[in-house]
C-alpha cells in the first residue's frame, strides 16, 4: 500500500490543521492506521491511531481531547484532526499502516510509512 499525506503547514498557536493520508493498493480497510510524528532532533513518537472499522481509536496522552483521528474506507482515507494546537506540536506528522488490521502505538509494528507532511506552530 501507498500512503500521502497532506494538510500540513503553518498555523498559529491555539489553531487548527486537519491533515489526510490517501491510500492506494490493497484494500485500506484491510489495515490498521496511525500517525506518528518526528521533531528535530528527537526520536519518532506514537500520535493517535485507529483500527480497521475506526471502532477503536487510541491516542498520545500529549494530544488526548486535542486531536481526532477518523478514517473513510470509503475513501481510502485517514485524517487527523488537530486543534488547540502548540508549539510542541511542530514536527514532520507521517502516517503508516498496520497490516494486522489492529491499531498498534510502537512503530514497528507498522509495515508501509508515508513520506511526512511538515506541521509547524508558532508561538
Amino acid at each position: 500500500v501507498q500512503l500521502v499525506e497532506s494538510g500540513g503547514g503553518l498555523v498559529q498557536a491555539g489553531g487548527s490543521l486537519r491533515l489526510s493520508c490517501a491510500a492506494s493498493g490493497r484494500s485500506f480497510s484491510s489495515y490498521g492506521m496511525g500517525w506518528f510524528r518526528q521533531a528535530p532532533g528527537k526520536e519518532r513518537e506514537f500520535v493517535a491511531a485507529i483500527s480497521w472499522n475506526g471502532g477503536s481509536t487510541y491516542y498520545a496522552y500529549s494530544v488526548k481531547g486535542r486531536f481526532s483521528i477518523s478514517r473513510d474506507n470509503a475513501k481510502n482515507t485517514m485524517y487527523l484532526q488537530m486543534n488547540s494546537l502548540k508549539p510542541e506540536d511542530t514536527a514532520i506528522y507521517y502516517c503508516a499502516a498496520d497490516s494486522s488490521v489492529l491499531a498498534g502505538t510502537r512503530a514497528f509494528e507498522y509495515d508501509y510509512w508515508g513520506q511526512g507532511t511538515q506541521v509547524t506552530v508558532s508561538s
